[in-house]
C-alpha cells in the first residue's frame, strides 16, 4: 500500500490536508514524505493513500518530486531556506576608550552635584533649626526583691 511513489494526503500536523507522495520507505510504520509539504519523516497512520502513483526512484530528490508533481499537474512552492543575519559584534568594556572616559566623567560630575546638594540641605537645616541634643535614655526602674 504504502510504496515509493505512492501519492498521499497529510491528515495530521502543520503540513495537513496537503498532498504528497511517498519517497522512501523506512520500515511498516515510517516513510519519507515530499511535496506540498516538509521533506520529512511522517507515520503511515497521519497519511491517507490516494490511488495515484508517480514514477520515482527511492530517495528522489526535491527537485525530481516537483518535476514529477508538475507532470501530475500540481504547483509546488519553492521556498529556500532562511539566511542567517549577521551576528552582532561583541564590544568589549575597555575597547571604546573615549567612551569610557566620557561615561566617567558624566558619573563623576553627578557625584560632585549629589555632594553639594547635601551641603546644601545641611547648610539650610543647621540656619534654621538648632541641631538637638541627643536624648539620654531612662534607666529602667530597678526592682525590689
Amino acid at each position: 500500500m504504502f510504496e515509493v511513489g505512492r501519492v498521499c494526503i497529510k491528515l495530521a500536523g502543520r503540513d495537513a490536508a496537503k498532498k504528497c507522495v511517498i519517497v522512501e520507505v523506512i520500515d511498516d510504520r515510517f516513510v519519507i514524505i515530499d511535496g506540498e509539504t516538509r521533506r520529512r519523516k511522517c507515520n503511515v497512520l497521519h497519511l491517507e493513500p490516494l490511488m495515484e502513483t508517480l514514477s520515482l526512484k527511492k530517495g528522489a530528490s526535491s527537485a525530481d518530486v516537483r518535476t514529477a508533481f508538475k507532470k501530475f499537474g500540481l504547483d509546488i512552492k519553492e521556498t529556500k531556506p532562511k539566511k542567517a543575519g549577521a551576528r552582532p559584534l561583541h564590544v568589549r568594556k575597555g575597547a571604546d576608550k573615549q567612551k569610557s572616559a566620557e561615561k566617567k566623567e558624566k558619573k563623576e560630575a553627578r557625584k560632585t552635584e549629589a555632594k553639594k546638594e547635601k551641603a546644601e540641605k545641611k547648610s539650610d537645616n543647621s540656619e534654621g533649626k538648632a541641631k538637638k541634643a541627643p536624648a539620654k535614655k531612662k534607666a529602667a526602674p530597678k526592682k525590689e526583691e
